[in-house]
């Protein structure tokens, strides 16, 4: 029997979501992009789940784009894969719960930017990082053309769109690609630490901060403002604040429930 090429695992409140074609340092087939849209969506359906981890089996995150199948790839076909991809990545952005990207070894092109679509991006020191569309001819797909100034600036974008080039997890770290720089060896255990830590926060408040910051950048100041205005007395009134109250003036850590 073949193996799944997506593995989906609920550890506690932290659905763990892995890449499973290690032989083909999981490139992005139709199975993983739609897996993992599904994925998301089933995760803002669950209330039990708190956040979610991205991740790859072997020796890679993601190679992107499976190369060896592009040479038949006719239009129609394209387009339907990059319309599968752009599920995933909304899926990701749309989830009121933070999802976290674990990244090791090799992080390419389509997989690059599915890192990218993830609210936080731990990273092994091995982890290598690039742009890798222009190799092939192709425009970058699954919002690295939207990710990726937003996050380095136009200039910065595109010297790494247009050459291609390997960045380093440090290098990433520097550019503010990568929250994290860990240890291969700790990785799993310095991410489930920060899901941890995620999962126990405020839900409510991480959720609404999350969709107003991805908002924000196509927001004026006013506009912020006047939705900072808006949302922060349902935040009041919610019981998550009141127990942050609580905790502060009872000198102990509050116990979040997300409402």
């Amino acid at each position: 029997m073949t193996p799944p090429e997506i593995i989906v695992e609920q550890r506690g409140g932290i659905l763990w979501i892995t890449m499973n074609r290690p032989e083909r340092l999981n490139a992005l087939s139709e199975d993983i992009v739609s897996g993992i849209a599904a994925a998301m969506e089933q995760a803002g359906r669950d209330d039990e789940v708190k956040g979610a981890v991205i991740s790859g089996a072997g020796r890679a995150f993601s190679a992107g784009g499976d190369v060896r199948s592009m040479q038949d790839a006719r239009p129609e076909i394209v387009e339907d894969y990059v319309g599968r991809l752009n599920r995933a990545i909304l899926a990701i952005k749309n989830l009121p719960k933070p999802v976290v990207a674990q990244v090791h070894g090799f992080c390419a092109g389509a997989g690059f930017n599915l890192a990218l679509a993830c609210d936080l991006v731990v990273a092994a020191e091995d982890a290598q990082f690039m742009m890798s569309f222009v190799q092939v001819g192709l425009i970058s797909d699954g919002g690295g053309l939207y990710f990726l100034p937003r996050l380095v600036g136009v200039h910065r974008a595109k010297e790494l769109l247009f050459l291609g080039d390997p960045v380093s997890a440090g290098r990433a770290y520097d550019l503010g690609l990568v929250n994290h720089v860990v240890p291969a060896d700790d990785l799993e255990k310095e991410t489930a630490g920060l899901m941890d830590r995620l999962a126990h926060g405020p839900g409510l408040a991480i959720g609404q901060m999350k969709r107003m910051v991805d908002n924000s950048w196509d927001a004026s100041l006013e506009q912020m403002l006047r939705a900072e205005q808006t949302e922060q007395p349902h935040l009041v009134a919610s019981w998550d604040h009141k127990e942050g109250v609580r905790a502060f003036l009872e000198k102990r850590r509050p116990r979040f429930e997300g409402r």
